[in-house]
């Protein structure tokens, strides 16, 4: 395989965030390994949904809140890789650019921090849970319409602070992030995909780049991660059939070993009253095979109710944005 040129240097844009931060090193330290002649630089750029926390994600308007800024970044050539988060990427990729799967995934499971060591079953009637997801609050409101679900906006450690100060007695956060910030001591409560599907993508990271750029993309294969890759190709085939956002109740997990991916799927209303899961098993040797897979799943989903739930999470709140670990 060719390889870049010795001494050439990659740009990598990422967030600003401890976590956006980590994220991009991680993924400078593996290109550094395949490629030691490699130079990496980091470029940090503020997002939209980085810069307004005082408006709910789900009012904010627009798909792209924690990407698109970087994806201009890239157009415009001032960067030559963006890493996201995988679930804040849009399942629709601008024209001229390209998202490969990058590195294994991490835990993918949602947890709860408690100020008291508390599970989502033994939180005291009427407990204040921050959650910045529309599909994290529906399912915790179907488990528990006793709680009162409040809007927690800011990264990791700003939401940390407020609950450490005390304006929430839990948080819902996502494993992947607390373990990459050395953090996992804070979880008081790992939530089961079956009490909490997560959303399409978490855990998983995301390397964009140029379509056209050769010199770049040489190197994405030497990252990709073949069954972090088609697990969440399944996952986001389901997301795109349901027309979906992260900011819509939306939850699909999906593991793939030895040929084989199972795939779970949820639509859940965003007020607890109800939600449609399903799940799907299937023989996957190809993208195309765990794409179908998802949007089996999504087709099933929605002659069962989905739509419905759909319909009114979108009249309630109109939009799409990130769902933030």
């Amino acid at each position: 395989m060719e390889h870049p040129d010795p001494g050439s240097v990659i740009r990598i844009g990422s967030r600003g965030s401890d976590l956006a931060l980590c994220q991009a090193a991680d993924v400078a330290h593996h290109i550094r390994i395949h490629r030691p002649e490699t130079a990496v630089e980091h470029v940090v750029i503020q997002t939209s949904g980085d810069r307004v926390l005082s408006v709910p994600l789900a009012r904010m308007g627009g798909k792209g809140l924690f990407t698109r800024e970087l994806e201009d970044a890239l157009l415009a050539g001032a960067i030559d890789l963006a890493v996201h988060s995988l679930k804040d990427v849009p399942t629709a990729c601008p024209d001229g650019l390209v998202v490969t799967v990058a590195l294994a995934r991490e835990d993918p499971r949602d947890v709860l921090v408690a100020a008291r060591g508390a599970t989502i079953q033994t939180l005291p009637p009427g407990s204040r849970v921050g959650t910045s997801s529309l599909r994290r609050r529906a399912q915790l409101l179907a488990r528990r319409p006793d709680l009162r679900v409040l809007d927690a906006r800011g990264n990791v450690a700003t939401r940390l602070a407020k609950l450490d100060r005390g304006e929430f007695d839990a948080l819902v956060l996502a494993r992947a992030g607390l373990v990459r910030l050395g953090l996992a001591d804070r979880i008081t409560h790992v939530i089961a995909p079956d009490e909490m599907v997560p959303a399409a993508g978490q855990g998983a990271l995301a390397v964009e780049s140029r379509a056209a750029d050769a010199r770049v993309n040489l190197l994405l294969p030497l990252l990709e991660h073949r069954p972090t890759r088609l697990a969440t190709l399944a996952e986001r085939a389901f997301l795109a059939r349901l027309e979906g956002g992260c900011q819509v109740p939306i939850g699909a997990l999906g593991t793939w070993e030895d040929g084989t991916l199972a795939l779970i799927g949820i639509v859940a209303d965003v007020h607890g009253r109800g939600s449609v899961r399903g799940a799907e098993t299937a023989h996957v040797e190809s993208e195309s095979d765990a794409a179908n897979a998802g949007i089996r799943l999504a087709d099933r989903l929605l002659g069962e109710g989905a739509r419905a739930i759909l319909d009114r999470a979108r009249a309630a709140f109109g939009t799409e944005g990130g769902d933030q670990s």
